[in-house]
């Protein structure tokens, strides 16, 4: 079986990249961005890869057949976090316009399994939120998403990685979902009966992204619901930042990681993305970064020093209504010596902000700067003018909403090993049993699409396993 990928929700091609980098090679992607005349990130995405030998769409993914998409052994996408983000007000989660598109990646995955050429594999990020949204009820969105990926016959794990505790240099929080066939090779990542030797050493994410459990935490367990309606209206459940799902069986634990490297090299720092030369254009208005002896004035609360500061003041709401308002501190100017905050669409504002980075010039002169579009990117790990072509908002919007490509190289690494060496490269065993190359494990007949039913199969969980 080769490494091929398709790519959906391509943007500028984070994932491409992180996958071109670990062997893999991007087949077919479709980037598009609803109600825009000028699609930046698809033009930025074609100008990179459509000569390296991958098709670039650039259509609503709902009008695009399944049949037109080439056969691939692993299927990626960074599908749109807005309806799941917490910088989004009034975020409907799955049932918002963006979160449906989560729709289209369950139909291509069954359409394919329908049409005999399942996708073996499957890769997909999205903000960490996703594991707790919607508010009103925690966790829905994420047990729906597992309950497509369970009646498909899939087999998941996930995590939420903090880019920054891997190395890299940004504090960028993001869900990772992967996703095999249980007539995969990787499917036996997950036969160990120790729920915790699965997340800390077998599964899919424990050898590149070491862990253990945060403090006393023991884990849960529950069964899902198979059918989507009833999880619809009834499903709650606090996933924590790791676990697996097998059989409609879920395991869920807090976990804090474990990896190490030489903080004093400098990597891994704000300061480590930062320009030599930059130009004058970046520089913030003197008058906008404000002075604390001005502090309590209507004009200092125009500046900059103010949004990023502590406050717990009176306002008035525009109906009259008075209330108390309190938020805490934001440094300022940005650690240059830790990693980064996480960087947001908004991103390059010279105009007072609380989200924006300010990056120190000559503090004595009350000089500062904001990011430039090429630090932008290189927080993202992208190469130096990635975007260049766009208007510099979109250059900013698009690392906004880009991931990290180290971390994808990582898990790109991590498949290609496991295709190519067999489950447990250390021994070559788990739960006892040795295991060897993908293709030996692949079930040569087509898959059929597990139907829901009506009750859930006590077979499905463990004995003591507790539903909701």
């Amino acid at each position: 079986m080769d490494k091929t990928a398709i790519e959906l929700f391509a943007g500028v091609g984070g994932f491409h990249l992180g996958l071109s980098k670990s062997g893999w090679k991007v087949i077919w992607a479709n980037q598009w961005e609803p109600g825009k005349k000028q699609q930046w990130a698809f033009e930025c995405y074609k100008r990179h890869f459509e000569g390296s030998g991958t098709t670039c769409i650039n259509e609503d993914i709902n009008e695009v057949p399944t049949q037109d998409i080439p056969p691939a052994t692993l299927l990626v996408g960074g599908f749109p976090c807005q309806d799941y983000s917490v910088a989004t007000t009034n975020a409907h989660g799955i049932e918002g316009k963006k979160g449906v598109l989560w729709w289209h990646i369950e139909r291509i995955l069954r359409e394919n399994i329908e049409r005999g050429t399942p996708i073996p594999f499957v890769l997909l990020e999205n903000v960490d939120r996703l594991v707790r949204s919607p508010a009103k009820q925690r966790g829905r969105d994420f047990g729906i998403i597992l309950s497509c990926l369970n009646n498909l016959g899939y087999v998941v794990e996930w995590r939420v990685l903090n880019a920054s505790e891997y190395g890299y240099p940004q504090k960028r929080r993001r869900t990772f979902i992967f996703a095999t066939l249980s007539k995969s090779v990787t499917s036996q990542l997950y036969d160990d009966t120790n729920d915790m030797n699965i997340i800390t050493k077998h599964g899919f994410f424990a050898t590149e992204f070491p862990c253990k459990p945060n403090g006393d935490a023991n884990g849960t367990s529950i069964c899902l619901w198979p059918d989507l309606v009833k999880m619809t209206e009834q499903f709650a459940f606090d996933f924590q930042n790791a676990g697996y799902m097998k059989d409609g069986r879920i395991f869920t634990i807090r976990v804090i990681p474990t990896f190490t490297w030489d903080k004093g090299s400098g990597k891994g720092t704000l300061r480590s993305v930062l320009e030599e030369k930059v130009d004058e254009k970046y520089i913030i208005p003197i008058e906008w970064i404000g002075d604390e002896r001005d502090r309590g004035t209507e004009a200092f609360r125009k500046t900059w020093r103010y949004c990023k500061g502590a406050k717990d003041e009176s306002r008035v709401h525009k109906n009259g209504h008075s209330y108390r308002y309190n938020e805490g501190k934001i440094p300022f100017p940005d650690k240059l010596d830790e990693p980064s905050r996480t960087m947001l669409t908004s991103e390059g504002n010279l105009r007072p902000n609380r989200i924006g980075h300010i990056i120190p010039v000559d503090e004595s002169r009350n000089l500062y700067r904001v990011l430039t579009p090429v630090e932008a990117e290189r927080l993202n790990g992208f190469d130096d003018g990635w975007t260049e072509g766009m208007p510099e908002r979109w250059r900013y919007f698009c690392m906004g909403n880009a991931l990290v490509v180290g971390l994808v190289e990582q898990m790109g690494r991590r498949l290609g090993q496991i295709m190519h060496e067999g489950v447990g490269a250390e021994d070559q065993r788990v739960g006892g049993t040795i295991v060897g190359p993908l293709d030996a494990f692949l079930e040569p007949v087509p898959l059929k699409v597990k139907r829901a039913r009506k009750r859930r199969s006590t077979k499905q969980c463990h004995k003591g396993d507790s539903g909701i």
